[in-house]
C-alpha cells in the first residue's frame, strides 16, 4: 500500500496488504448485523468499493475497510495504534471515527481536516443513504437517518445525490 518510493523496501514487507485488511475487518465485525440485520461486512466491502469506484487509493480503501472498526468496538485503539499500517490510513481511521458526545460539526472539521478522509466518508454515506437499503428500515428511522445522513453530508460539502 506504501506508494513512497523513498521509504524501506523492508518495511513495505511488514505493511498489511488490502486483502489482509479486508480479512481483518470480516473477522472483526463477524456476528455485527446492520440496522437491516444483513452482515456487516456488506457495509464494509460497499464502503470500500465506492472509494475504489472514486478513484480511491489502497490506502483510502484499507481506511474504508476498517472505517467503523474502532467506532464500533471491533477493534481497539490500541490495535490501531500498533498495527502493520501507513500512518495516512490510521489517520483516516480515526477521523471517520465519530466519538461519543462529539458535536457533528467537530466530526466533520475533522475529517475535511484529514487528508483523504473526505472521500472514505463520501462512500460511507452514499451507502448507508442509498436508498434500497434505507426502504427496509420503519419510517421514522428512515427519515431520522436521510436526515442525519444530508446533515453529515452539508457539512463536508458533499453536493448533489450521494
Amino acid at each position: 500500500m506504501n506508494t513512497d518510493t523513498t521509504a524501506d523496501p523492508a518495511a513495505d514487507d511488514a505493511r498489511l496488504t488490502l486483502a489482509e485488511v479486508e480479512r481483518i475487518a470480516r473477522t472483526a465485525h463477524e456476528g455485527q448485523t446492520d440496522k437491516a440485520g444483513r452482515p456487516y461486512a456488506e457495509h464494509l466491502a460497499a464502503v470500500a468499493a465506492g472509494v475504489r469506484e472514486r478513484g480511491g487509493t489502497e490506502e483510502q480503501q484499507a481506511a474504508a475497510w476498517l472505517h467503523d472498526a474502532v467506532e464500533d468496538a471491533a477493534l481497539s485503539s490500541r490495535w490501531l495504534e500498533s498495527a502493520a499500517l501507513p500512518d495516512e490510513v490510521k489517520a483516516m481511521v480515526l477521523a471517520v471515527t465519530k466519538r461519543p458526545g462529539e458535536p457533528v460539526e467537530e466530526y466533520a472539521a475533522r475529517i475535511l481536516a484529514t487528508p483523504g478522509a473526505l472521500l472514505v466518508k463520501e462512500a460511507d454515506l452514499a451507502h448507508n443513504a442509498d436508498p434500497a437499503r434505507l426502504a427496509v428500515l420503519d419510517g421514522a428511522t428512515r427519515d431520522r437517518l436521510a436526515a442525519k445522513y444530508a446533515g453529515v453530508r452539508a457539512l463536508l460539502g458533499l453536493t448533489g445525490a450521494p
